[in-house]
């Protein structure tokens, strides 16, 4: 099983997955560290831990499902599609360099909302990394798992970095680009194929 992990298409499998992680992850600790910062210390503490843990829920949740839903055919193309959506939004907000974070209305009058708010940002940017993540990984399910893991690492631990990191050095956002690109067409083309081929 060991030798099986690193053949090449699955060093490939990985290495995408990495990338879309390093793109997508950080923004869920970026919303949520924002929506902190307008409450006092004990609060913030509370928001962050609440926030993250809503945050990992979700994406468990949307992997399986996700896992499950992508086997049948349609959804991929539709997936695809999505995906192509999310490359372009990306691309005006990453590598064009606009900032989205500053569209997010933060309702600081209570705690509950402020978990609202956290919990509704991070359904919307879940979805996109699991869906690119979980097309990425195909049937390779100890793949899938690692990028579900590696996502909930880095939003939990290195949002700030990974935002600096892809500030600084602009081919992390555009390799990443290119990894949910390549992802997007590959799941269009095979229900494609299946459907009108």
């Amino acid at each position: 099983m060991f030798a099986n992990l690193f053949t090449p298409e699955q060093l490939t499998i990985l290495t995408q997955i990495i990338l879309i992680d390093l793109v997508l992850a950080g923004d869920n600790a970026i919303i949520i560290g924002m929506v902190a910062s307008k409450f006092p210390l004990e609060q913030r503490k509370k928001i962050i831990f609440w926030g993250i843990g809503g945050a990992v829920v979700l994406r468990i949740i949307l992997t399986l499902l996700t896992a499950y839903l992508l086997q049948i055919t349609g959804l991929r193309l539709l997936g695809g599609l999505l995906l192509l959506y999310i490359v372009y939004k990306l691309y005006i907000d990453v590598v064009k360099g606009s900032d989205q974070n500053s569209d997010i209305k933060v309702d600081n009058s209570s705690f509950l909302k402020a978990i609202w708010t956290i919990l509704l940002a991070d359904f919307t940017m879940s979805l996109d990394n699991v869906l690119g993540v979980a097309g990425a990984a195909g049937d390779h399910y100890h793949l899938l798992v690692f990028g579900l893991i590696l996502s909930i690492i880095l939003m939990a631990t290195a949002a700030t970095l990974i935002s600096n990191w892809i500030k600084k050095y602009k081919w992390i956002a555009w390799a990443g680009l290119l990894a949910i690109l390549v992802v997007a067409i590959e799941l269009i083309y095979t229900d494609f194929k299946i459907l009108f081929l």
